[in-house]
């Protein structure tokens, strides 16, 4: 192993420092996993369902009325319809076990000072804040905010073969949990408004950029700016995010 680390063919792994954040980690992990359940319980009903003509989503079975409503629209068929009964009594099941991590991770959560810092950033509640602030861990483990942003899948590869042209695109291997963390952190913003991650998005689209880009841009300065807060220390400041900070930052806006 040390002539391997000499000759440089091991790499680094980063490693949580303490035996909390590990555990905190694996809780915010515990979460998203039943969140995953959830959704996949919620397809299979859906799925079922269309089959037999009923067109409808998970919202559309939230509530008893709702339920019933459903079923008088299947066919009277015994089996079918204790089939679907029993699916949104596991559904609700999943939904109570989602329900009751979200309320462990919110206790969690609002004990680590970072996270709460975090929650200040439009489009970053609690739940996206811990996510963020357990697989990053530090921020001392990027060399650049441009090494961050591929680390989040947001950043831009390039790469070309000989003499040929450059191609630019986003990285295809990436943390799809952090990935859709911060996108669906940047929407929310958006979405929002009244902020000036809103405001530059709106700049953006104005000058030709299209949504997708400029969503994209948004999730990059989001993360940029929490960055820094978390590299120096401070707290968020509205009046720091510049309009030119896609120039100063080197963003390429497409």
């Amino acid at each position: 192993m040390a002539h391997l680390l000499r000759g440089g063919f091991v790499k680094a792994v980063h490693q949580t420092a303490t035996l909390d954040e590990t555990v905190f980690k694996q809780l915010v992990a515990q979460y998203h996993r039943r969140v995953r359940r959830r959704v996949a319980a919620g397809q299979q009903i859906t799925g079922l369902l269309k089959q037999h003509g009923v067109m409808a989503r998970a919202k559309h079975f939230a509530t008893a009325e709702d339920r019933v409503e459903l079923v008088t629209q299947l066919p009277s068929q015994r089996l079918l319809l204790e089939m679907v009964r029993a699916s949104w009594q596991e559904y609700d099941a999943v939904q109570t076990q989602e329900d009751a991590w979200r309320k462990r991770l919110l206790r969690e959560a609002k004990k680590d000072e970072m996270v709460v810092r975090f929650t200040e950033l439009p489009g970053i509640g609690w739940v996206r804040a811990a996510t963020l602030r357990v697989y990053l861990d530090t921020p001392w483990r990027f060399r650049s905010v441009k090494a961050l942003w591929k680390y989040l899948g947001i950043g831009l590869d390039r790469r070309h073969s000989g003499k040929g042209p450059e191609l630019l695109g986003v990285p295809k291997q990436t943390n799809r949990l952090l990935k859709s963390t911060i996108l669906g952190a940047a929407r929310s913003a958006i979405a929002q408004g009244e902020n000036p991650f809103a405001d530059q998005y709106r700049r953006w689209i104005s000058r030709g950029l299209s949504a997708k880009m400029a969503k994209r841009n948004v999730a990059r300065r989001l993360s940029a700016t929490l960055w820094g807060l978390w590299k120096s220390g401070t707290v968020y400041h509205p009046e720091w995010v510049g309009e030119n900070w896609a120039a100063t930052q080197g963003i390429e806006t497409f």
